[in-house]
This record gives structure tokens, sequence and C-alpha cells, in this order.
């Protein structure tokens, strides 16, 4: 009997391995997304940063104006990226009760429930750093003179 249950658990095994790949492949997806957008968005506020500077505004002012930004979008998308996931696996947990025996994981589980997002606000905040403190070094004549 347990090697015809194991048979049966094969796939979905298979499937949450392969699911958790894709996850991996997401994250890293949307980080460089957000590390993009915010790029583009200090190259878009070149002008505006540069102003800043020249009236004096120190490059942590700066580095704090565009993490601020960022962290408004993480905090928007991880409320509702946490609402979805635990409303989709109460969902599946009610549909499928081998879900749990696959993944050893329960629908309720803080660990899955609130690390997940953790982990992904964190390299969030680091696709989000790296342009910003890009955007300090910016010199505020050049930045004037553009255009």
């Amino acid at each position: 009997m347990n090697e015809h249950i194991a048979d049966f658990i094969a796939p979905l095994r298979s499937a949450a391995w392969t699911y958790g790949i894709i996850g991996v492949f997401g994250m890293v997806l949307a980080s460089v997304g957000l590390a993009g957008m915010t790029a583009y968005s200090v190259v878009q506020r070149r002008r505006e940063i540069g102003i800043r500077m020249a009236l004096g505004a120190r490059k942590g002012d700066v580095v704090r104006a565009v993490m601020k930004q960022g962290m408004l979008l993480i905090g928007i998308g991880t409320t509702i990226g946490l609402g979805c996931a635990w409303a989709g696996s109460r969902m599946l947990s009610a549909m499928n009760s081998s879900v749990g025996q696959v993944t050893a994981a329960n629908a309720s589980d803080p660990i899955v429930l609130f690390g997940a997002p953790l982990l992904l606000g964190s390299v969030a905040l680091l696709a989000c750093y790296l342009p910003a403190r890009k955007s300090s070094r910016v010199e505020p004549v050049l930045a004037l003179h553009e255009e």
C-alpha cells in the first residue's frame, strides 16, 4: 500500500518542485523588473535630483526619497500578495487534501505565509537600493546642464 501511495504522490511532488523552481525564477524576474523600473524612475527624475542636491540635499536624503517610492510599491504588492496567497492556499487545501501531504505545509503555516513575503520584500528592497544609491551620485551641475 505504501508503494501505491508513493506512486500516486510522485507526480504531485514533482509538480511541487517545478512550481518552486518557477517561483524562484519569478522572484528573480520581479526583482530585475523592480530594479529596472526604479533605475528608469531615477533617470526620469535626474533633473529633480540634481536640483535637490544643488539646494543642499545630502546623499542620504536622495537615497531615502528614491527608496520611499520603492517601499510603497513593495508594501502594496506584499499586501495584495499575502491576501491572494492566503485565499489560494485555503482553496487548494479544501480542494485536495493530498496537497498538504506533498508539500508538508499547512494552509496557515506562518513560515509559508510570512516567510516568503519577507524574503521577497528583502530582495525587492535590495533591488531598489542599488538604483537609489546610484542616484545619490548625480552631479548637480551636470544634471542641470542637460537638456
